[in-house]
């Protein structure tokens, strides 16, 4: 894919990621020594343009578009005595938050799609 429906694979490819990471965040909340992760979104921002090639005399298409280039950050704020920082709360409201966005990504891919269809069955 490309344009558009490229991006929001792509932010749809982040989400998926990001919940994985969550969840492992969950999972090791009594693991002693865990430290909470989370991928960086304003990274995946930064390389979320679609730039633009010339092909030719007066020709513009999308570029190759970049990979995933959100890194995973590991934070060391304050741990619990036994060096675990997973807050429950917290991680919680991140899935939260990210499987709305992961919601709103594919509705717009969803509408996107519909439209390519509606315009075929003219």
């Amino acid at each position: 894919m490309t344009g558009a429906e490229g991006l929001l694979e792509r932010f749809i490819r982040f989400a998926m990621k990001r919940q994985g990471i969550l969840a492992g965040n969950i999972a090791n909340v009594a693991t002693p020594g865990y430290k909470a992760m989370d991928i960086n979104f304003e990274d995946f921002l930064t390389g979320a343009t679609l730039p633009l090639a010339e092909t030719g005399p007066g020709q513009m298409q999308a570029a190759a578009e970049p990979g995933l280039d959100a890194s995973v950050r590991v934070d060391d704020s304050a741990p619990w005595k036994d060096g675990n920082n997973v807050q429950m709360d917290t991680e919680v409201a991140k899935m939260n938050e990210n499987a709305l966005l992961f919601e709103g990504a594919m509705k717009l891919l969803g509408n996107r799609m519909d439209m390519y269809r509606s315009a075929l069955k003219r």
